[in-house]
């Protein structure tokens, strides 16, 4: 399946989670394999070639990030809700349109000085994705870059972003 076939495979859901929200599901692409391959080969192409290691946004990040770990023979971070780890090496509070939310980051996992590129599954406003990479800079690593499958432009997460290198499989 090519990419525009895979990424077609997102719906989209009116009116959720409240009215007047076009939600953007991608659920059907994760449950295709033909589409899910297609999405994970293509943002495994937008991360630089000297990067060290992944850091994944809980949850779907997860799965994209492994999948683009395995194609590319990186590790994977996991980047957390609260209250997940045993050993906590940072932890950032950030603002969201509707309150406030945390991540935290494991301890002895990501080494200072290393090259990290954050995967995540869409880029709204900015905030989850700016968290993530303050909370990598925190413990000493250098953001190389953050790949997402969806951006929804019309919520201009870039401008928070404006400093970083973002690539984005598809802008809606």
């Amino acid at each position: 399946m090519d990419l525009d076939a895979a990424l077609g495979l997102i719906a989209e859901v009116p009116d959720f989670p409240e009215p007047g929200v076009l939600f953007r599901d991608l659920s059907p692409l994760f449950a295709s394999g033909e589409g899910f391959q297609a999405v994970a080969g293509a943002l495994a192409e937008t991360v630089e070639p000297d990067v060290q290691l992944l850091a994944a946004i809980e949850a779907r990040g997860f799965m994209l990030a492994a999948a683009v770990g395995y194609a590319r023979g990186l590790g994977v971070v996991l980047v957390r809700k609260p209250g997940k780890l045993p050993v906590v090496a940072g932890r950032v509070d950030y603002a969201l349109e509707y309150g406030t939310a945390t991540l935290e980051l494991p301890g002895g996992v990501v080494a200072p000085g290393a090259r990290v590129a954050v995967v995540d599954d869409v880029l709204a406003t900015g905030g989850t994705v700016g968290a993530a990479c303050r909370l990598l800079e925190q413990v000493g690593a250098s953001v190389a870059g953050i790949s997402v499958v969806l951006e929804l432009a019309a919520l201009d997460g870039r401008a928070v972003l404006a400093d970083r290198k973002v690539s984005a499989l598809q802008s809606v």
